[in-house]
């Protein structure tokens, strides 16, 4: 087996198939030998019953020969390929699969046939297929043959909404035989088989010439794999100590960042990110492929902090779902946009069960949670000024002031009748998150209001500055919304989340009363994201090991040996659960760096547990620049990149500095120079700035 990190491999395939690798490229996503795969922004039904599609999926094949032989597989993160090896006495036999990271209307399946002997017999290798060109969601019709390749084309029974579009999909795909044959004169043979998925017949047809050419060319794969390298360039995450907590990294981020598109095409054809992925989400499955909070709040922060284009996706992909926001607020008797709980393509609500969707409001403060995580990231008004997302940010502005009531015996707003993000709880008051997250989502709301010039109304700061926030005088902690008792059980992450990644402003006696309170209580089988939230909050407390001892309970969502997670450990619930995945890196990426994104600064308080030696972040990305960060048990060295020139260091002029928090000192980053210094504290940010909102 390979000793590779970024190559997981085994002898034998998972028992349960839902474990077996997904692949995906932000268009595409298929779980490997599946006769199903799913294409971005295509659903089938009305409302609850809208899901993800089923397309067939030409590629269900697997390989056979009469004399049999051992078998391994392995998936390479670094290459995106998933192979089977199947080795005899007289030959060995590959077969590859990918979805193509460049091209991303192309699937690919190679066979590549080896002979070990000299033999006057031909080799023959037997493909089985449960392939058929049928779909209970999309009506295909099969059409004239292109090029050699077979050709459907189909539209999706319903759509979301009574007169809303109906996707259209067009497939070609090389014919794959029965049997594949190597002659006796040839010691070797490959074969490729393509398939072009589009939504429209000119672009399915064009997608399928070039992956002729490539082919032809001997460029289809080199071209996938330069895509996935180029992708691994702009972020790593190494782990020396800890082999275990590496490959877990790794499969995390090659799942994470499977889900979004390529940086060269961050279109339209970009549907969100939904809890299961782009492999997942037929009917009944994976909460049907919708996107929910998770995108923002679980999955979106670790890419947004390497990859300012795929961040900016995320926020597109919203507000390109405003018109049904709208639609849901008015439904709802509200002002402004109120963003599904359940989102598909139109933006209305997608939720099968009702109470969801009207009462589990925080998703619009988490909505504008991440444009201005990418706002402070990026500097980057051209989202708010061409890019809609001004209209968006106060239009959820809006909704809070129709939807909050006043109290005239607290002179507090309120938010009532709501479901927290502990759904074990519903129609409650006050939910501490939800009011947090409306708080700061009115403040962002004034600040943007602010910078672009634009008349903000009295009431966003009124309510911001007045909406209650539950706190316990007599246990000194939040709870979790107005009328809980503490001790009663919760099922996940909800109130510890207020310091992080909410950044509510409290004492550490404050911090660690929220800890205690949940950690106990919190549902052992509950969603996997939440104990790296825990984690997080026991390392801002500088207690790494407390940390880790909790980080630990997420491997049991980690289901062998392709690093593919579920949201229960039991196995349970969503597969492959990237919301999980992106709970476990946050733990890592931002909590033993310390790493918060601030309004003018991007602040470190690094602290590594015993089992991390070292840490290695590469690819940070802020204010246009970006950055390699080394933590060592006694300091941090930064590097910052050239920008824009062909060598990847080179010494010119910049506008960032480090600044220590403890002593005050300064240090100006310079392309391509290390800067050394003790782990401690501190932040980057614009020289001309000389005090921040530290974060500790």
């Amino acid at each position: 087996m390979s000793t590779d990190p970024y190559t997981f491999s085994s002898d034998s395939l998972p028992s349960d198939p839902r474990f077996l690798p997904p692949l995906a490229n932000g268009l595409l996503g298929w779980r490997v030998y599946n006769d199903v795969l799913h294409m971005g922004r295509v659903y089938n039904g009305e409302g609850g019953e809208c899901h993800r599609a089923d397309v067939p999926c030409p590629l269900a094949v697997t390989v056979e020969t009469e004399e049999g032989g051992q078998d391994s597989y392995s998936l390479d993160t670094h290459t995106g390929v998933f192979t089977h090896t199947l080795t005899s006495a007289s030959a060995t036999v590959s077969q590859s699969f990918y979805s193509h990271r460049h091209y991303s209307n192309l699937m690919v399946m190679e066979i590549h046939l080896v002979r070990h002997v000299t033999s006057e017999v031909a080799l023959t290798v037997n493909l089985v297929t449960s392939f058929t060109p049928e779909s209970k969601d999309i009506d295909f019709q099969s059409g004239p043959d292109y090029k050699g390749g077979r050709y459907i084309q189909g539209q999706t029974h319903t759509a979301e909404f009574p007169g809303g579009p109906r996707p259209t999909v067009h497939l070609i795909w090389t014919p794959i035989p029965s049997t594949l044959t190597l002659p006796p004169e040839r010691s070797q043979d490959h074969w490729g088989f393509i398939v072009a998925v589009a939504n429209s017949l000119n672009l399915a047809k064009a997608n399928f010439d070039e992956g002729l050419e490539l082919m032809a060319k001997g460029d289809l794969r080199p071209s996938h794999e330069k895509a996935w390298q180029e992708l691994w360039l702009h972020s790593k995450v190494d782990v020396m100590g800890s082999e275990r907590l590496l490959k877990a990294v790794i499969g995390c981020m090659f799942y994470l960042l499977s889900a979004f598109p390529s940086i060269h095409d961050t279109s339209s054809s970009f549907g969100g990110v939904s809890p299961g992925g782009l492999s997942n989400g037929a009917e009944g499955q994976d909460y049907w492929g919708h996107a929910f909070w998770d995108q923002e709040v679980w999955i979106y922060p670790t890419v947004a902090l390497f990859y300012p284009k795929l961040a900016r996706a995320v926020l597109e992909y919203r507000v390109q779902t405003v018109d049904g926001a709208k639609y849901n607020a008015q439904r709802q008797g509200f002002k402004g946009l109120k963003f599904p709980w359940e989102s598909a393509v139109s933006g209305r609500e997608m939720c099968p069960s009702d109470i969801y969707g009207q009462q589990e409001i925080h998703i619009n403060g988490d909505v504008a949670l991440a444009f201005q995580n990418y706002y402070y990231l990026t500097e980057d008004l051209t989202m708010f000024t061409d890019g809609g997302g001004s209209q968006l940010i106060w239009g959820v502005a809006d909704y809070w002031i129709s939807r909050v009531t006043w109290s005239t015996e607290d002179q507090k707003y309120h938010l009532l009748g709501v479901m927290p993000p502990d759904e074990y709880y519903y129609n409650v008051n006050n939910s501490v998150y939800t009011n947090t997250v409306a708080k700061f989502s009115l403040q962002f709301a004034v600040e943007l209001a602010d910078l672009l010039k634009h008349p903000a109304p009295k009431e966003w700061h009124d309510v911001a500055e007045n909406v209650q926030i539950p706190f316990d005088q007599q246990f000194l902690y939040h709870p979790e919304f107005e009328g809980y008792s503490k001790g009663y059980p919760v099922k996940q992450a909800d109130a510890v989340m207020l310091s992080y990644p909410l950044g509510l402003p409290m004492s550490p006696e404050i911090r660690r009363n929220d800890l205690e309170a949940y950690e106990v209580v919190t549902d052992p089988h509950g969603p996997a994201m939440t104990w790296g939230m825990f984690a997080i909050g026991w390392l801002e407390l500088r207690d790494a090991e407390k940390a880790q001892r909790l980080l630990e309970k997420c491997f049991r969502n980690i289901q062998g040996p392709f690093q593919v997670w579920s949201e229960s450990t039991d196995g349970s619930g969503v597969v492959n659960f990237l919301t999980g995945m992106g709970g476990f890196l946050q733990a890592v990426v931002f909590g033993y760096t310390g790493f918060r994104v601030q309004k003018e600064c991007l602040a470190f308080s690094p602290i590594l547990p015993n089992n991390v030696s070292e840490l290695c972040i590469r690819g940070v990305s802020y204010l246009g620049h970006q950055m390699d960060w080394l933590f060592r048990e006694h300091e941090v060295s930064i590097t910052l990149w050239e920008q824009g020139c062909g060598a990847r260091f080179a010494k010119t002029a910049c506008d960032l500095q480090v600044v220590l928090k403890a002593s005050g000192t300064k240090i100006p980053l310079t392309p391509g120079t290390p800067v050394t210094f003790p782990r401690e504290p501190g932040c980057v940010c614009k020289l001309e700035l000389s005090s921040f909102c530290w974060p500790f």
